[in-house]
C-alpha cells in the first residue's frame, strides 16, 4: 500500500517527490522549529524546568512531543520515518532550524535547484491532503498573504547541545534495532524528565 504521511514534515517531503519524481532528488531537509530551548546557552540548558519545555513558541501540541520539540528529539525521529518511508540515506537528511515554521520541508533536486513546502503552521494542511489524496483540494484554510512583511530565518542545528538529534543519526547509521532503541529510551527519559527525576 502506499502510505501517505501526515505529520507536517513528512506530508510536505511526500508531496515534493511527487511533483520532482524520486529519481531527481539528491537531499532533503527537514524544518525544525527549535522548541522552546533554540536560543538558550548550553549553560542555561542545565537549569530549565519541566514548565519552561512546555512553553513551545509555535505549536500547541501534547506534552511528550513538546518536550521532544525541546531536545530535538522530535527531529530524530522525523530523520529515521523519513529514511523509512523515503528510502533515502542518513547523510541525505538535513534538519534545518526554522523558528516561523511556515517551510515544512525542502527537496533539493540532483541539478541544485531547492524546493519547498510553505503554508501557514497548521495541522490541518497535511491532513487534508492525506485525506484528498491525490487531489488538491479548494479550501478555506488561512494562506500566506504576502501583501504583508514576512520574514523567515534558516540556521543549522547545535548538535552538542541538542545531542538527542545526532543520537538519532549515529541509531540510523548503525541500523539493526538501534532506531528502536532510540525511540524507547527517549520514551523513558522523556517520562523521567516529567517527573523530575532528571535534568532536562
Amino acid at each position: 500500500v502506499k502510505i501517505l504521511p501526515v505529520d507536517s514534515e513528512h506530508s510536505a517531503i511526500f508531496s515534493l517527490i511527487e511533483k520532482c519524481g524520486i529519481e531527481n532528488i539528491d537531499n532533503i531537509t527537514i524544518t525544525a522549529s527549535g522548541g522552546a530551548f533554540k536560543n538558550l546557552s548550553k549553560e542555561e540548558l542545565e537549569n530549565v524546568t519541566v514548565e519552561d519545555a512546555l512553553n513551545h513558541p509555535t505549536w500547541n501540541m501534547g506534552p511528550k512531543i513538546t518536550i521532544d520539540s525541546a531536545s530535538l528529539a522530535n527531529k530524530g525521529l522525523e530523520v529515521i520515518e523519513a529514511n523509512q518511508l523515503f528510502g533515502l540515506l542518513a547523510e541525505k537528511i538535513n534538519v534545518v532550524i526554522h523558528p516561523q515554521s511556515f517551510v515544512h520541508s525542502f527537496v533539493q533536486t540532483k541539478d541544485g535547484a531547492l524546493y519547498a513546502q510553505i503554508s501557514k503552521p497548521d495541522m490541518k494542511h497535511p491532513i487534508l491532503n492525506a485525506l484528498t489524496y491525490p487531489e488538491i483540494m479548494e479550501n478555506s484554510l488561512e494562506k500566506i498573504d504576502f501583501s504583508k512583511a514576512l520574514q523567515m530565518e534558516f540556521m543549522p542545528p547545535r548538535y552538542d547541545d541538542f545531542p538527542m538529534l545526532k543520537l538519532a543519526y549515529s541509531a540510523l547509521n548503525k541500523e539493526k534495532s538501534y532506531p528502536i532503541v532510540y525511540n524507547a529510551v527517549n520514551e523513558i527519559a522523556v517520562a523521567a524528565f516529567r517527573n523530575k527525576q532528571i535534568k532536562f
